[in-house]
């Protein structure tokens, strides 16, 4: 799959109430959750988000609370797949199973910025500037996951295991 995105970059430690402030969890309709996206780290972030944009983070993405809503309100909001250094584990799990691609990169953080437009090819590993001028490397993602993934997640991938 080969992608182009807008990069929003975050530093580290970008924990869920970040994410989906709790303020708003009363509402669990993804396209609510989706207008206060990133609301605690970037107030601009949901109202010019595009589809397909990408996110490139420092270490420890998603860390705090298990919610799940962090995923959804991300996912509904147009971004394609995170970038980042470390995952919170609770959070990496939760997005392979919502069908959110998240992947890590030792150097994307490095070098890109926040508005660079991205080329992102995860068969190959590759996330680069569309000028050509810099190019990160991707971690591959592990076969059962990226077959979870390419269903949409976990429940589209187990319905379609058990037949339906």
């Amino acid at each position: 799959m080969t992608s182009k995105a807008r990069v929003w970059k975050f530093g580290d430690d970008i924990n869920t109430d970040l994410i989906i402030p709790g303020k708003y969890l009363d509402n669990y309709d993804s396209a609510h959750l989706a207008k206060h996206a990133m609301e605690g780290a970037n107030n601009e972030f949901a109202s010019a988000v595009e589809k397909g944009d990408v996110i490139v983070s420092g270490r420890n993405f998603g860390c705090g609370s298990s919610r799940e809503q962090a995923v959804i309100a991300l996912k509904h909001a147009g971004v394609s797949v995170i970038v980042a250094r470390s995952f919170a584990r609770i959070f990496y799990r939760n997005a392979i199973n919502l069908g959110l691609p998240v992947i890590v990169s030792r150097n994307a953080f490095d070098l890109l910025d926040d508005g660079d437009l991205v080329s992102i090819d995860i068969g190959r590993g590759r996330l680069e500037r569309q000028d050509g001028s810099e190019a990160a490397t991707l971690d591959k993602v592990p076969l059962h996951l990226q077959e979870i993934l390419d269903k949409g997640g976990l429940i589209p991938f187990v319905r379609e295991r058990l037949g339906g």
